[in-house]
C-alpha cells in the first residue's frame, strides 16, 4: 500500500474512534453522581452502603472527599448507586500512599459484592480485572504514589450470549484514553448489583475517593 494512502487510512481510523468516543460521552445517561461538595464532613451520605471499615467525609487542599483511615490494613468498600446489570459504567478518583514498600490497593466496582472490580494492585505492579475473589485478566502499570488517579469500569452487552468487561486507567489532569487498558469477555449472565469503590490501606496511609459517577452507556 502506498504511503499515502497508508497514512489516509490510519489518520481515518483514528478518527473515526475518536467521534465514537465523543458520542459516547454526549449520548451517555448520568444515573448517579457525587463530589462530596455538599457533603457533611465526618460523615458518610445516607445513600452509601459502608461494607466494613470507618470512612467519613473529610477535606483538604480545598477539595472535600471521602477517606478511608490507614489502619485496620483489610479490604473495605462502599456500594452506591442504582443496582443494574449491563450497559452501564462507574468512574471515581482515587488518591493512595505509599510507606516504604509499602503500598495500597483500591479499585472500583459494578454488579454488587461478588461483581467486578478493576483493581490498581501497585505491590504487583499492575492491573487487575476481578470476577468475585478471582482475578481474570491482569496488565501491567507502574503506579505513581501521592497522584490522583482515575478508574473507569464498564460492563457492557456484546454480540451474542457474551458481555464485555472493560477498564481504563489514568493519571488525574490526563486526557482519558480511548482505548481500554485492560478487558475480559464474560460468557455468563452478569446478576444485577449496585456500584462501588474498595480499599486496602496497606501502606498505614488514609485513601481518598472523589468524583463518583455512574452513567447508562448508549447502545
Amino acid at each position: 500500500m502506498p504511503k499515502r494512502t497508508f497514512y489516509y487510512v490510519r489518520n481515518f481510523s483514528v478518527l473515526c474512534v475518536i467521534a465514537w468516543s465523543i458520542q459516547m460521552a454526549v449520548g451517555a445517561e448520568a444515573l448517579y453522581e457525587n463530589h462530596f461538595e455538599s457533603a457533611k464532613e465526618g460523615e458518610v451520605p445516607d445513600e452509601f452502603l459502608v461494607l466494613g471499615g470507618d470512612f467519613k467525609v473529610q477535606s483538604g487542599d480545598g477539595n472535600r472527599y471521602l477517606e478511608l483511615p490507614g489502619a485496620p490494613l483489610e479490604a473495605f468498600g462502599v456500594m452506591f448507586g442504582p443496582s443494574e446489570q449491563e450497559g452501564v459504567a462507574v468512574s471515581a478518583r482515587i488518591h493512595g500512599v505509599a510507606k516504604g514498600r509499602r503500598m495500597p490497593t483500591f479499585s472500583v466496582g459494578l454488579n454488587g459484592v461478588a461483581g467486578y472490580r478493576l483493581r490498581v494492585s501497585p505491590a504487583k505492579r499492575s492491573i487487575e480485572l476481578y470476577k468475585s475473589d478471582d482475578v481474570v485478566a491482569s496488565v501491567p502499570y507502574r503506579w505513581q504514589a501521592d497522584r490522583w488517579l482515575w478508574l473507569r469500569l464498564e460492563v457492557r452487552k456484546g454480540a451474542g450470549p457474551e458481555w464485555m468487561i472493560l477498564g481504563k486507567v489514568w493519571l488525574d489532569g490526563s486526557p482519558e484514553p480511548l482505548v481500554e487498558t485492560i478487558s475480559w469477555k464474560e460468557l455468563e449472565e452478569p446478576f444485577a448489583g449496585r456500584p462501588s469503590v474498595w480499599g486496602s490501606p496497606f501502606s498505614g496511609k488514609p485513601i481518598r475517593f472523589d468524583n463518583f459517577q455512574v452513567t447508562r452507556l448508549e447502545e
